[in-house]
């Protein structure tokens, strides 16, 4: 039982409080017992308090719970959450080309007409069709409504006679967090997480 605790999966944070990783409830541990981490923990009212291990140890053993490993010389808590003290590790892969992002970009507006819709009556545009070289990437793919993009048909903007309403280009921001999660994942992650959803990467296959 101790074995499979230890196996649990725990959210780990950079220094900024952003989801990052998750690890292993034995490597969360070892951060915390290192001093390279600390454990996050929720209280009652929604504020959050750290705990280095001594603290953690002390916690633990005035706030029993089922989620307690037992040592030969005392118990302490299996860690949902870590805060990393030692760096601040950030996410450096770039925001992923895909539906969602492309629809968070252009706010689910018809780069055309200006109007919004819902994501189901969007389509994705190349601005320079394919057919003339244009490329599937953040500067020649838009958010277009299907009557624009009927409109616009196998054509530029120019030739279709309808203008941008803005350039395309590539977003400056970072997704939160984009890991693949369990379904069921802890209550006290919930507060950390952004989970995204289309998250598949888009190919030069995109029709």
């Amino acid at each position: 039982m101790a074995s499979l605790m230890l196996e649990s999966p725990v959210l780990v944070l950079n220094r900024l409080w952003q989801a990052v990783n998750v690890c292993t409830a034995r490597r969360a541990l070892t951060l915390l017992f290192e001093g390279r981490a600390q454990v996050v923990y929720e209280e009652a009212g929604g504020q959050f308090e750290t705990f280095d291990f001594s603290r953690w140890r002390s916690f633990s053993k005035e706030h029993e719970s089922e989620d307690l490993i037992s040592t030969v010389s005392f118990n302490i808590g299996i860690p949902r959450v870590i805060l990393l003290v030692v760096f601040d590790r950030f996410p450096k892969k770039e925001v992923k080309f895909t539906r969602h992002n492309i629809f968070a970009r252009d706010k689910n507006t018809c780069q055309y007409c200006g109007k919004v819709f819902d994501r189901s009556d969007l389509n994705l545009d190349h601005v320079v069709p394919r057919e003339r070289g244009g490329p599937t990437n953040w500067e020649n793919i838009v958010c277009s409504c299907i009557p624009c993009n009927t409109r616009k048909a196998n054509r530029t903007p120019k030739e279709a006679g309808i203008k941008l309403i803005r350039p395309p280009v590539r977003p400056k921001w970072r997704p939160f967090m984009q890991i693949k999660l369990r379904t069921n994942i802890h209550e006290s992650w919930k507060h950390f997480l952004d989970v995204a959803y289309w998250n598949v990467e888009i190919g030069q296959q995109l029709e």
